[in-house]
Order: structure tokens, then C-alpha cells, then sequence
């Protein structure tokens, strides 16, 4: 044991889980992990839920009773899901309460195959946030064109938004955009602006994975050098847009308005090649007032065997900036790997949710009851 999550803490990193599950709920794991590990947050997407549902009997009671009043496969899943969702929030409402909403929070994704929809994304927030009914959840909506005047109506609307799949620096600033333009919104039909939260996840791993790939095809000594430099420089330079835009004069006025900074989470930072360090895009991403989503296998690494060196972003951009800079040169299109890592993105949670669907459709028929 190290102190290395407390260390981590103390940076001002919140510590959140990328994963939730009936099981995890009821067996007091969750919980465990609140009480001793610096768990502030839980951040959900089809795939965990997926796993989770066909992964075990601890959903065949409330299955059982779905499928007794022939619900539809849709209505099953938000009937799982937002059940999941609600018990994570009380359990970690007292976090919530002591951070003064920033962290406590629990994150449920609208239905990734309407990504592109503005209209059914915003209908689809709001009866999210209606079926958890708790005040430390925030609806997930991906970072696509179709997505961002949807964040924007939703924070207008006074609900909390956790953005996902970003992985672009121009996508990333037009995040941030959206979530002032809603505030503003917010600000113009009177609503408390103290009361809405965001975070913005920007992905890191799967930057890697891609760029690595293309490196690896290329097999030159120059090419090589770069690997497993481009995730974590393009987060850092991520952070020096949001240090630019929270303290720009739009944001001021909004601040004294009440206003929450919202906060960059690093998501996806399960190290995906056994070459790295298991912890590496936690101990190279430490900066105040961030998030870091970590896989379970992750936290216990970080808990294990973290080294937490302080501020590990603040003055690193010239450098962040030659790296990208570096695959450039080499032939490696920036902007051609961030499209394609958002296109597989949303295509990904798609077939997670199609998963889903299928696995829950198969668990009503076994437990539906017979006829008679």
C-alpha cells in the first residue's frame, strides 16, 4: 500500500471508478472503495453495463419482473440502468453533499445511436435525468457535431452534463464553448448556475493505441521514438486550453454569476500496451481541479505501486506541442487520427448498446414466466 491515491488527491485530482454494477452496489465493494480509496466518482457507458448484465444472476429479480409485464428490451435497459445509477448516487450523495456538488457524481451516457440526433440527445437527457431523479447525476453526451448544441440546450436547462469521447483540441474547445453558451442560457431564465456541474472527458489511451499502430506500420528508428507520446501530450495541451478559456473575460462575468469551472476528465487511462507503465496516464497527467476515470485494474496499480510527483502539466506544453508537432513531420495527420478514434468511438458504445440490447432481450425470455 502507498499513499499514492491520497497523494493524488491532494493535487487536486478526483479520484473517480469507470465502472459500476449491481454487484458492485450491493456487496458494499463500491462503498469499500469510497471509504478507502479515495473514490469520489463513478463514470458508466454501454460497454460497462453490457458487461454487467450478462455477467452474473444479481439482476434476475428486477429482469424477472420486466419481463412478467412484457416491457420492451429499450425500457428494460433504462429500467436497469437508472436503477444502478440512483443506488451509486445515495450511496455517494455524502460526497456530494461535502464537495458542494462537484464530486459524488455518477454518469449515465444517452443512447449512443442517437450521437448525430441534436433533438432526441436533448429529449433523451432530460428523461434521464427525470428516471435517476438525484441531483449528483450527470448525463454523458458524446462531443460530436450533433452533440454540442445539445450540451449546449442541456446545461441551459439547468442539468449537469458529463461530455464524453473527445479527442480532438479543436472539438475540445468547442466543448467548452457550448458549456458557456448553455450557461449563459441558464443565466438568462434565472436558474442557479451554482447548481450545474460539468466535466469534459477527453481520451487518452486510445490516442496511443492509434497513433502507435501507425508508427509501428511506418518501422523507422524516428517513427519509433515518438510512441506512447501523443496521449499524454495532447491531454496536456488540452489543459492549456481550458486554463485559457476559464480565465478569459466571458468567463469571468459568468464566475461571479456563480458559475462552475468545468473540470477536464481524463478518461480512458487503462494503459492499453503492456510496453508502458501501468500508471502512466495517471502519474503524467496529475493537474489541479481535474478528474481521472480509472479503470478498477488501474486504481489498484496506482494504489499499489503510483509515484504522484506533483503537478505533472503545468509547463509542459512547449514540449506537448514539439511531440504532436513531431508526428506531423513524420506523415502522421493529427486531425485524420482524431476523426477516426471519435468515428470508432461512437461506433464502439453503438455496438456495446446493440450488445445490450441483445444480451437483455435474452435474459427476459429466460426468466420470463410461463404462460398459464
Amino acid at each position: 500500500m502507498t499513499d499514492a491515491l491520497k497523494r493524488l488527491s491532494e493535487e487536486g485530482v478526483a479520484i473517480w471508478l469507470d465502472d459500476l454494477s449491481r454487484k458492485r452496489i450491493t456487496s458494499g465493494n463500491l462503498a469499500e472503495l469510497i471509504d478507502q480509496q479515495h473514490v469520489v466518482g463513478v463514470t458508466t457507458n454501454p460497454t460497462i453495463f453490457q458487461k454487467a448484465i450478462s455477467g452474473g444472476d444479481g439482476y434476475d429479480l428486477q429482469v424477472s419482473d420486466l419481463a412478467a409485464r412484457k416491457v420492451t428490451v429499450e425500457e428494460a435497459i433504462r429500467m436497469i440502468t437508472t436503477a444502478d445509477v440512483r443506488d451509486a448516487a445515495d450511496i455517494l450523495r455524502p460526497v456530494f453533499d461535502a464537495t458542494d456538488g462537484q464530486d459524488g457524481r455518477v454518469s449515465i451516457e444517452v443512447d449512443p445511436r442517437l450521437a448525430h440526433n441534436t433533438k432526441a440527445t436533448v429529449a433523451e437527457a432530460k428523461q434521464l435525468a427525470w428516471l435517476v431523479d438525484r441531483p449528483n447525476t450527470l448525463i454523458k453526451i458524446p462531443a460530436t457535431q450533433g452533440g454540442l448544441p445539445a450540451i449546449t440546450e442541456v446545461i441551459g436547462l439547468g442539468i449537469s452534463v458529463n461530455v464524453t469521447l473527445i479527442f480532438s483540441l479543436e472539438r475540445y474547445r468547442a466543448v467548452m464553448d457550448a458549456y458557456l453558451s448553455g450557461l449563459e442560457k441558464a443565466k438568462e431564465r434565472g436558474l442557479d448556475l451554482s447548481k450545474i456541474h460539468s466535466v469534459a472527458s477527453f481520451f487518452v489511451s486510445r490516442v496511443d493505441t492509434e497513433i502507435d499502430r501507425r508508427i509501428d506500420e511506418m518501422g523507422t528508428d524516428e517513427a519509433k521514438a515518438l510512441r506512447g507520446k501523443a496521449g499524454v501530450a495532447n491531454a496536456r495541451l488540452a489543459y492549456q486550453a481550458y486554463e485559457e478559456v476559464f480565465s478569459s473575460d466571458r468567463w469571468n462575468v459568468l464566475e461571479n454569476a456563480g458559475a462552475n469551472k468545468q473540470r477536464p476528465l481524463w478518461a480512458s487511462t487503462g494503459v492499453k500496451d503492456p510496453a508502458y507503465k501501468d500508471t502512466m496516464y495517471v502519474e503524467e497527467l496529475v493537474a489541479p481541479n481535474t478528474v481521472n476515470t480509472m479503470p478498477e485494474a488501474t486504481l489498484e496499480a496506482t494504489d499499489d505501486h503510483g509515484e504522484i510527483r506533483g503537478d505533472a502539466v503545468t509547463g509542459t506544453y512547449a514540449e506537448a506541442r514539439a511531440d504532436l508537432d513531431a508526428l506531423e513531420k513524420i506523415g502522421i495527420s493529427y486531425d485524420e487520427v482524431v476523426q477516426v478514434l471519435e468515428d470508432e468511438g461512437v461506433e464502439k458504445f453503438e455496438t456495446s448498446w446493440n450488445d445490450l440490447l441483445k444480451s437483455t432481450q435474452a435474459e427476459l425470455e429466460r426468466l420470463a414466466p410461463s404462460e398459464g
